[in-house]
């Protein structure tokens, strides 16, 4: 059983935490200023970490490989990104070609 009182008090507190630290980030910017070494730093951090991700979730179901169709889909996609395609003809490629590999009989 739940304690409702709890959990909702348990919410508004996050909430006030995200809003405030959301809100503190253009307040202090104005007041400190990071040197320009620091600001290359946190940019290419921010690079690392979405690479990261993408190649996690492209490569990986589970506890094991993610197979070929899925890496592959996730290859048409990102060229296609980097050749600015509209974002919508990018994920319907994605899509298209994971879903026809598939039907291919390709893992």
């Amino acid at each position: 059983m739940t304690n409702t009182p709890l959990v909702l008090v348990g919410i508004l507190i996050l909430a006030v935490g995200t809003f405030s630290l959301r809100f503190a980030g253009p307040v202090m910017r104005s007041r400190f200023e990071l040197p320009e070494r620091a600001q290359q730093l946190l940019a290419a951090a921010a690079i690392v970490l979405l690479t990261a991700l993408v190649a996690t979730s492209a490569l990986t179901d589970g506890h094991g490989p993610a197979g070929v169709a899925r890496p592959a889909g996730v290859l048409v996609g990102g060229v296609l990104a980097w050749r600015k395609a509209p974002f919508v003809l990018v994920v319907v490629a994605a899509a298209a070609t994971a879903a026809g590999l598939r039907l291919l009989g390709v893992p």
